[in-house]
């Protein structure tokens, strides 16, 4: 199994202790809930359970067969239909046992174990995509709760500007229409402060997609770093769970041909019976042994044979197409991070510093009766989009991050580090 058994052994008294606490939703407890609470992985372990559970008969004799008749009962002169009067009639019960050949048995078992593989891959597929969507939903929340922060300090700012305007004007200085910009910049606040909130509970509604009401809980820390190297990534990239389920398809497919090869060999049958004649005569037993004659490979069994062989080459065929798409998709997705990380160092040291350094000078002008109130709100303006395009290029790049993470780097637990 793809879980360390200790961690699930762990989660449980993890969502246990939480009962008794302060409820908050830090990064790694939203993955250890989600790994618990999803009805995904359930779903996927009770087809494991399945899977094992027909493994168990895979390779196990048909059951034996259970055999009665009548044998020679005369049907014309004074006997007819009698059951006693005539030494050859006798009333029959037997058993039979067939034996498939080995290499068929062998085959049989080989694919069952191979189905239980599978189910397990699967489940891979299904833990991998959980953690992804969930760590890049509790980053998109706390991203959008980071730029509500913001939000809320600019609304601060801006009363603080109304009153340095209304100060101005009852001092005799600027025009009277500058009076409505501070409030047409609160409503533009407060524009941006509707988006932000419809994108927190967007985050919401796909965090509770994997664990529930969890999802609405204040979240406590930050999201990890995870360092991002190309090489290492793509040194991992044919472990990806969605390539490793070819694996376990092809081990199934090997063994269906060799179960449809193993058809071409014959199977026997061994049966056991007891005659028994009229109480005049003595009675009787025999012994039976058959064979399958496989006599027509060529209309029966071998058309079956090549049609598990072009199975076969088609899932290979489809492995390496699966192949150059996640390594197509793993370049595009480095090149993104790579944009996002330079996008945000971009922002940080030169358009933040150039929008405050803008604002400051406006500041100063208008202060000193150059400048118009316009402008300096102009300029206000973009340094707020400014900074909440740092915190939104920060969320983009986090995400990123995780997409990355959680599936190229196949972590063993919540938040460990490539």
């Amino acid at each position: 199994m793809f879980i360390k058994p200790q961690y699930w052994l762990v989660a449980p008294l993890w969502a246990i202790g939480l009962q008794g606490v302060a409820a908050t939703l830090g990064f790694d407890d939203a993955l250890t809930r989600a790994l618990v609470e999803t009805p995904a992985l359930s779903a996927s372990a009770s087809r494991i359970a399945a899977a094992r559970q027909s493994a168990i008969p895979a390779d196990a004799l048909p059951d034996p067969q259970l055999t009665l008749g009548l044998a020679n009962v005369p049907i014309e002169g004074d006997d007819r239909f009698s059951l006693d009067s005539d030494p050859m009639t006798m009333r029959m019960i037997g058993v039979m046992q067939a034996f498939p050949n080995a290499a068929k048995r062998g085959a049989r078992a080989s694919a069952a174990r191979g189905r239980v593989g599978l189910a397990e891959a699967e489940m891979r597929v299904v833990r991998q995509t959980v953690l992804r969507q969930t760590a890049q939903a509790w980053i998109g929340r706390h991203t959008a709760e980071a730029q509500l922060q913001h939000i809320a300090a600019l609304y601060d700012e801006n009363r603080l500007f109304d009153a340095a305007v209304r100060a101005r004007l009852a001092g005799g200085g600027g025009m009277a229409s500058d009076v409505v910009l501070p409030r047409e910049e609160a409503a533009l606040i407060a524009e941006r402060e509707d988006q932000l909130n419809a994108r927190r509970a967007q985050a919401i509604a796909a965090l509770r997609r994997w664990i529930g009401d969890a999802a609405d809980w204040p979240l406590e820390g930050a999201p990890p770093q995870w360092p991002i190297d190309h090489g290492r990534l793509a040194h991992r990239l044919e472990q990806h769970p969605e390539l490793a389920l070819y694996s376990e398809e092809a081990r199934v497919l090997d063994a269906e041909i060799g179960v449809a090869q193993a058809a071409t060999r014959p199977d026997w049958r061994l049966g056991v019976v007891y005659q028994q004649r009229g109480s005049q005569f003595t009675n009787m037993a025999g012994i039976e042994l058959g064979f399958d004659l496989p006599v027509f490979a060529s209309t029966r069994q071998n058309p079956l044979i090549a049609a598990r062989v072009a199975e076969r080459a088609a899932l290979d065929a489809d492995y390496q197409a699966r192949l150059r798409a996640h390594a197509a998709e793993l370049d595009a997705d480095l090149a993104e991070y790579r944009r996002l990380d330079r996008a945000l160092a971009r922002q940080h040291e030169v358009l933040l510093p150039l929008a405050q350094e803008k604002v400051t000078l406006m500041q100063a002008a208008w202060r000193g009766g150059r400048g118009s109130l316009a402008e300096l709100i102009g300029a206000r303006r973009a340094r707020i989009n400014a900074e909440l395009r740092a915190i939104e290029l920060a969320g983009a790049r986090g995400e990123m991050a995780a997409r990355l993470h959680f599936t190229y780097a196949q972590p063993d637990e919540p938040g460990a580090q490539p």
